[in-house]
């Protein structure tokens, strides 16, 4: 069923040779210990467990599924799973990126998430129980009282328990503002909380002891819409004082959803009865709370979508080596075999190059938002503190949908690539672009991330974030124009940033007028920020691989190939999609709903 090595050289690459996340951690006083020694070997573990534990129950778990006992309500997620997470609890995973005041190990967010990007890969079924559970963490320890924060977190670091939330309603997806569970307060202080809830990745297995659920619900004198959602904090078994587990709280898994994609996690419907929880936060200001948690589900599928790309890149690569069909346009290059690896014809490597491509982009970004994240949360400079969450902020929303259309891609180009046999499941290609494609969807679908991206991160600050991110790539620009040798990426990556400017005013100026313009532009304008991100990333990645390209080590030719097809075969989508947001809304809103 395939195969799957973690890419340690190009992860190398990208944090110490592009990043140098080792001098950026350096500055921050929690990391001063983390050094390329520790980075490297915390990815070489995590490699291994991705490789021997995880990967071989991939198709496995996605040819069995969960199971539902109706009477009980338990779920059983496939085999293996549970025994794969007590390994991964006993390795102390789960405590990595933790503060170690609750017991964690207190490593930096760029090597989780890289840790994060090996799991996907492997098994992203899987990795979205540990993975919910973070966002958990990160939400309690952001808003928690000092007493939660000591009961619960602890658990959570260790992974004796895990976590979810509970936001999504069958009448309200998106628009929060309409959900409807209850949260009535009791006299001890704990609340009420009824209501039904659907879409629940993780919402009930066995691999935990208990699992803490954050349920968004409404107070009895909330005001409507998205001002009146309080959150609360919802365990499935209740907790005595000591930790230990009390009574079955009245929160429950009324079905499993049947769907297309990562059938080894248990997405439930949840129906809470009276169940007691506590409210964590402020009353009506619970999105502020679990924003928390969205953000960093938001970069988490991001990694979905890289882990994806890369493990289909993969395996669509042996197959391209070992398959014969048809001699080579230019004549025979295994005349002593009936016909020729597929590798040599031209399409293959263009879909194989659009993977590569679209995985080595999606690591350099990620990483680097990561980073971004750890500066955020870390240094000692207010101000850089500052800066460095304004670029997550307006960056978070790309890597989301940007790497998870490009997931669907390039799973898609890496199943073509085995011709019939991609679409037969025992080899095991269709159910990457399967599980992919839930990740354009989850956690606000890439609509959204793009009416997020332009209308609240650029428009409604007039472009302040991305100039300043623009003044980078403008600064790497002046650097490197004079270099002849870098003039194939350093022109096409100047061309794109002034166009982002103009196409920026222009669709700014149109929404003064009709703010159907920005729903109109939005989703083609995301993609080409994307590309043009991708762009500043690859350029950089060229220009290391230019003075190393003599050193005798291949990677830097390969690294320097994909890039030279990245402008040439990828980049050039935004001459279209520029013409797609300028098109604006007339043609869309023209047709009467009636005549549909």
């Amino acid at each position: 069923m395939g195969q799957y090595n973690a890419p340690l050289r190009d992860m190398q690459f990208v944090l110490h040779e592009l990043l140098h996340a080792g001098d950026t951690l350096k500055t921050l006083p929690p990391y001063v210990d983390v050094d390329v020694d520790v980075i490297n070997q915390v990815l070489e573990e995590g490699g291994k467990f991705a490789s021997e534990v995880l990967f071989p129950l991939n198709h496995s778990g996605d040819r069995e599924g969960c199971h539902l006992n109706k009477e009980t309500h338990e779920v059983t997620p496939p085999k293996g799973f549970k025994e794969a997470y007590q390994k991964y609890v006993e390795a102390g995973w789960p405590a990595m990126p933790c503060d170690p005041e609750y017991g964690g190990q207190g490593l930096p967010m760029v090597v989780n998430n890289a840790f994060f990007e090996i799991l996907n890969s492997a098994n992203q079924a899987w990795s979205m129980y540990p993975g919910l559970s973070h966002g958990a963490y990160e939400c309690l320890h952001a808003h928690g009282t000092p007493e939660q924060k000591a009961l619960y977190l602890p658990k959570l670091v260790s992974g004796e328990w895990t976590g979810t939330m509970c936001l999504t309603e069958p009448h309200c997806g998106t628009d929060l503002g309409m959900l409807r569970s209850k949260a009535e307060v009791q006299a001890d202080g704990s609340y009420k909380i009824t209501g039904g809830k659907i879409f629940i990745s993780a919402g009930e297995h066995d691999m935990s002891a208990n699992i803490i659920h954050l349920v968004l619900a409404r107070l009895p004198d909330a005001p409507s819409g998205t001002k009146g959602i309080s959150l609360f904090l919802v365990p499935k078994f209740l907790p005595n004082a000591d930790g230990t587990l009390g009574a079955r709280n009245a929160i429950f898994c009324g079905a499993i959803e049947e769907k297309m994609g990562i059938h080894g996690n248990s997405t439930c419907q949840m129906n809470l009865d009276n169940a007691t929880g506590w409210i964590i936060g402020e009353p009506h200001k619970g999105l502020n709370a679990m924003f928390v948690m969205m953000n960093a589900a938001r970069l988490g599928v991001g990694m979905e979508g890289l882990g994806l790309t890369e493990v289909a890149y993969q395996n669509a690569v042996v197959y391209a080596k070992d398959r014969l069909q048809m001699r080579s346009l230019t004549g025979p290059k295994a005349p002593d075999k009936p016909a020729d690896p597929i590798i040599v014809h031209p399409d293959v490597r263009r879909m194989l190059l659009t993977a590569r491509a679209y995985a080595e982009g999606a690591r350099a970004f990620s990483y680097y938002v990561a980073l971004q994240i750890d500066k955020e949360h870390n240094h000692p400079d207010e101000e850089v503190r500052k800066e460095a969450a304004d670029e997550v902020a307006l960056l978070t929303p790309i890597i989301k949908a940007f790497l998870t259309d490009n997931a669907w891609i390039a799973t898609s180009e890496s199943m073509q690539v085995y011709g019939g046999h991609g679409f037969i499941a025992e080899w095991g290609m269709e159910q990457y672009v399967r599980d992919a494609r839930i990740n354009m969807i989850y956690e606000g679908t890439n609509t959204i991330q793009s009416l997020d991206l332009l209308g609240r991160k650029i428009l409604m600050d007039n472009g302040a974030k991305l100039r300043k991110f623009g003044d980078k790539i403008k600064a790497f620009v002046e650097e490197n124009g004079t270099d002849e040798a870098m003039s194939e990426f350093i022109t096409p990556l100047g061309d794109i940033g002034e166009k982002v400017g103009k196409l920026t005013m222009e669709v700014g100026m149109k929404a003064f007028q009709n703010q159907d313009e920005v729903g109109a532009a939005a989703v083609p304008y995301l993609r080409v920020v994307g590309h043009m991100v991708f762009s500043y990333f690859f350029a950089q990645m060229a220009k290391i691989a230019l003075e190393k390209q003599d050193s005798g080590d291949q990677f830097y030719k390969a690294k320097l190939a994909t890039a030279r097809f990245y402008f040439a075969r990828l980049l050039p989508e935004t001459a279209m999609l520029i013409r797609q947001a300028r098109a604006g809304s007339a043609s869309l809103m023209a047709l009467d709903a009636d005549l549909f």
